[in-house]
């Protein structure tokens, strides 16, 4: 008993720790055979109604003799108890909900914000404002609805949506054709304005982005609703993971280093700040004055473990704002470090409407193209690998039992369909499970879904405020840059932590892993450097291979994938075996106590239809009967 709850919390303690991470920390549970005479066992219902039952539960587990389940709102919790103060189908205070709303909106801005940073020089934008001031509202108003659809219909986890860096790297293959590059015909005048209009320059780019995320998000959409992605899963383990995850952090480094480039001092504050307080500083928590039941008293909250990248982007900007004030930074657009003042891009909260509605094709009809389509595919596929292990860590976050299959087939699914709308308002990216906002929930111990749903009402509202989405525009670039250092850094390592299941002593792991990700580098940067060299005498076999040799993830996970299934080796050698009982702990597919995951308003009425039980996304689907 003792021995598992310290691996329970040794396990938890790891996957809080991490700025960003992707990848599931499966904890062992608490089981009945493993409780002693003072736990309360679980009743068949698997659910802990009596408030008595988790007062000893937690007391066995904690031995402190104090109940952590003080809110007077609990109501039903599934599994064991892990010290939540509201569990998923709990209903906290109003004002408490917008509150951890916007603690959760806080803790995704970083993610969701980079995205049409990243994507405004390939499109041809990089210096108008207005068009980034869009792109962002765009993006925050479509990662609020598609955090309602997950959240109501998906898997009912509370999970928040938003941009995913798995569609960054195919992106940025497809605009690197020759038809799309930009012709820098772009004039700057010096005050964050364009001299010329360049619509035609930049949508025509946008729209081809949109209709390949449209077409290759269809795939993840059917993945989820036909039950498909639990048989994918068979052939995809650490050594196809590890090389596509940690590409998407290794290619992006070109990104990263233009902006930093702007300004290395101010650069290297950013990441400073960044490491100090989520590594030096994350266990340190600050004093503050909370109310309760009538009394004031002082809490502690670890500020630094959950704001560290908003903390540390603050404080730079702060000191740009400063530093342009008194004029220390060149105000000559030609001098070295003119990029790091604060009041180039001022005009565009000036110019930005009070209030503008992103709305479907405002960018135009999408088009679509084969070599588009193909290369987005692996983004698609590695979203939603990611995603399944999201689900895992969720559950156990929340208080939740393990995913059932029918809910895991329905997250994927409108995770699809969460992907083709994000592609019909024309954010130039798809959505996906935010890692980050999973890991608050066991910080803040509040797994209530209620929160979320207001979250992504949060953000949808302001997606509608054009002038909140232009502030951003004012971030100076080597503070992006340094944010970028430490995201894509992170994305790159939790990518490599998938390895600590492979047998790192045998030969054939170590080749595939090296030849998949030196292939992942070099494939692509030939490429780039040999335009046009890929030519069979047909335009769209050329584009297709181009696009698919050129995107990093793709050729790494490719390798990793055919390699890994062809080159025989044992499933412990391999480290599928521990990877997939890793991912799958505890899974029961009994539909006893899942209450939490059935459709609202419409389960009770399936359960009387014989045929529902052969639907692969419904609460009644067969296989979680047996």
């Amino acid at each position: 008993m003792n021995q598992t709850l310290e691996q329970r919390r040794e396990c938890q303690k790891s996957h809080l720790d991490g700025i960003d991470q992707l990848n599931t920390c499966t904890c062992p549970q608490i089981i009945p055979s493993q409780m002693n005479d003072h736990t309360i066992e679980r009743p068949k219902t698997h659910l802990l109604r009596d408030r008595q039952a988790h007062k000893l539960l937690d007391n066995d587990i904690e031995g402190n003799g104090q109940n952590v389940t003080n809110s007077s709102n609990v109501g039903e919790h599934y599994g064991p108890s892990i010290e939540l103060i509201y569990a998923i189908d709990d209903r906290p205070p109003w004002y408490l909900c917008i509150l951890l709303a916007l603690q959760h909106y806080i803790l995704a801005f970083g993610g969701i914000i980079a995205i049409p940073l990243i994507l405004a020089e390939p499109l041809c934008v990089s210096h108008d404002n207005g068009v980034k001031s869009q792109l962002i509202s765009t993006i925050f108003f479509v990662s609020g609805i598609c955090t309602l659809l997950q959240t109501t219909i998906g898997t009912r986890l509370p999970i928040l949506q938003g941009g995913t860096f798995s569609f960054i790297t195919p992106t940025l293959a497809i605009l690197s054709l020759p038809q799309w590059k930009c012709q820098h015909s772009e004039v700057f005048n010096g005050t964050g304005n364009f001299s010329i209009d360049n619509t035609e320059l930049w949508q025509p780019r946008m729209r081809e982005i949109q209709g390949a995320i449209i077409v290759a998000s269809i795939l993840q959409l059917l993945l989820g609703f036909s039950g498909l992605i639990g048989l994918l899963l068979r052939f995809i383990g650490p050594l196809s993971i590890t090389p596509t995850i940690t590409l998407i952090g290794l290619s992006l480094f070109g990104e990263a280093g233009k902006k930093c480039g702007a300004h290395w001092g101010i650069a290297a504050l950013t990441i400073a700040l960044i490491v100090i307080f989520s590594q030096y500083l994350r266990n340190l928590e600050l004093p503050f004055i909370s109310y309760n039941k009538g009394e004031f008293k002082i809490s502690k909250y670890p500020v630094f473990k959950l704001f560290p990248v908003l903390l540390g982007m603050c404080l730079s900007w702060l000191i740009c704002y400063i530093l342009t004030y008194f004029n220390v930074l060149p105000r000559n657009p030609a001098d070295y470090g003119f990029a790091a003042r604060t009041d180039i891009n001022i005009d565009a909260i000036i110019n930005s409407p009070w209030f503008h509605v992103p709305y479907p094709g405002q960018w135009g009809w999408p088009t679509v193209s084969l070599s588009s389509v193909l290369g987005m595919i692996s983004g698609v596929l590695s979203s939603t690998i990611e995603s399944v292990g999201d689900y895992y860590t969720c559950s156990r976050l929340s208080g939740a039992p393990i995913p059932p299959t029918h809910a895991l087939n329905r997250g994927i699914g409108m995770e699809g369909i969460g992907c083709i709308l994000a592609g019909i308002w024309g954010t130039g990216n798809g959505t996906t499970s935010y890692s980050q906002n999973i890991a608050a929930l066991g910080i803040t111990k509040v797994g209530s879904r209620l929160v979320m749903q207001i979250a992504g009402i949060l953000l949808i509202l302001l997606g509608l405020f054009g002038k909140f989405g232009a502030i951003f525009i004012t971030i100076p670039e080597p503070v992006i840059g340094g944010m970028f250092m430490v995201m894509f850094g992170m994305i790159a390592s939790v990518g490599m932590s998938n390895l600590q299941y492979v047998d790192l002593n045998s030969s054939r792991n170590l080749f595939i892993l090296g030849f998949s990700i030196f292939s992942g580098l070099v494939i692509p940067t030939w490429l780039a450097n040999n335009p046009g060299i890929i030519s069979t005498g047909i335009k769209e076999v050329d584009q297709t291979v181009t696009v698919l040799l050129t995107t990093n993830m793709f050729v790494g996970g490719f390798f990793g994938c055919f390699l890994d299934n062809t080159i025989p080796g044992t499933d412990e050698e391999r480290g599928t075996s521990a990877w997939h009982k890793q991912m799958h702990a505890g899974k029961t597919n009994g539909s006893e106590g899942q209450s939490c995951y059935d459709l609202p308003f419409v389960t009770k009425y399936l359960r009387r239809l014989s045929w529902s039980r052969y639907i692969p996304f419904l609460p009644t689907f067969q296989m979680d009967r047996n």
